[in-house]
């Protein structure tokens, strides 16, 4: 018995050493990183605009890989399955706390099954209220929803987009009773807000620019925790009475579990060099994407607190599973 144990101690010394040796020569080639999505997203922009200097940092190019599928989740399943040697990485994203509300079953425990490598940012959201209806601010939105129960409309992409999940937070949050309407996509939504057929869209800040200077659209709120800088004028939701937390559409990067330490701090110090760059900083801000650095113990703190936030609307707002 003594033997088989010190032979158990051995090889489990021996696959450590491996490990170490391995992360001491990584990276020794490009490293692939799974997008769950389809290419020409938001998601797709963000990464390449980060990764690409993040790349010259350590010395090897990053491959963006589109794995789109099961509303993403294909993508992150495959990515669990890979090998924790720091090659094989996810673009991760707030549609894997979606998908907890959104599917009754996983094929994963994206917090169980992931290591949090570092935090991008999010792409904050403007509450939009439709032109000519005397809603100027987010107390006559709320007035004018509780006078009028089960009359207003609300505005988004589709069941679990980021313009949907920001309206049920704020639904719930406020105590509305107004309904959903789904568009096939932003412009749709959009030509119904201008129309006054709906009452408020949470529109991506960058769109909502021109349809808030063309006077389509009345800005209420920003969905981030501070004003943003392009828009000081403008108040905060939590500003307004409601501090919703965890409604950015945020985009990260996370690696398969037991992945070796050193190689997930290489990969977080290539990662916040490149986001504190200002030419980085510019490129995601003209987008409407505010950058937001953390460490791995931060991110991986955001992530499961983004978790249990998706799972509690799921249950306050009545959110069905699709499948």
């Amino acid at each position: 018995m003594r033997s088989i144990h010190a032979l158990g101690v051995v090889i489990g010394l021996a696959i450590a050493a491996g490990t170490a040796v391995a992360a001491q020569d990584w990276p020794a080639h490009p490293i692939l990183v799974v997008s769950p999505f389809g290419p020409g997203t938001t998601y797709d922009l963000v990464a390449r605009t980060v990764l690409n200097p993040a790349g010259h940092q350590i010395g090897q190019p990053f491959t963006l890989e589109n794995r789109p599928g099961g509303a993403g989740t294909l993508g992150v399943a495959s990515v669990v399955k890979a090998a924790p040697d720091g090659y094989t990485l996810l673009l991760s994203s707030s549609a894997m706390s979606t998908a907890l509300i959104l599917h009754r079953s996983l094929p994963y425990d994206a917090l169980r099954d992931l290591e949090p490598v570092a935090m991008f940012g999010g792409e904050p959201s403007m509450l939009m209220a439709a032109p000519g209806k005397g809603i100027n601010s987010v107390a006559d939105l709320v007035k004018a929803a509780k006078a009028n129960p089960g009359q207003l409309k609300f505005a988004s992409v589709g069941i679990g987009s980021a313009s949907h999940i920001a309206g049920e937070r704020f639904r719930v949050a406020a105590g509305l009773n107004v309904q959903h309407v789904a568009f096939p996509g932003p412009a749709e939504a959009l030509a119904d807000l201008a129309a006054g057929r709906v009452d408020f869209y949470f529109v991506p800040v960058t769109p909502a620019l021109p349809v808030m200077l063309e006077g389509k659209g009345v800005p209420l709120a920003v969905s981030t925790a501070h004003r943003l800088q392009s828009l000081p004028g403008l108040q905060t939701l939590a500003e307004a009475g409601y501090p919703i937390a965890g409604d950015l559409t945020w985009v990260g990067l996370s690696a398969p579990a037991h992945t070796p330490r050193d190689i997930v701090d290489k990969l977080n110090a290539a990662i916040g060099k490149a986001l504190d760059s200002p030419a980085v900083k510019a490129n995601l801000l003209r987008t409407g994407f505010e950058p937001s650095p953390m460490s791995p113990e931060q991110y991986g703190k955001f992530l499961a607190d983004d978790a249990a936030a998706m799972i509690k609307l799921g249950k306050d707002a009545h959110i069905e599973p699709l499948d």
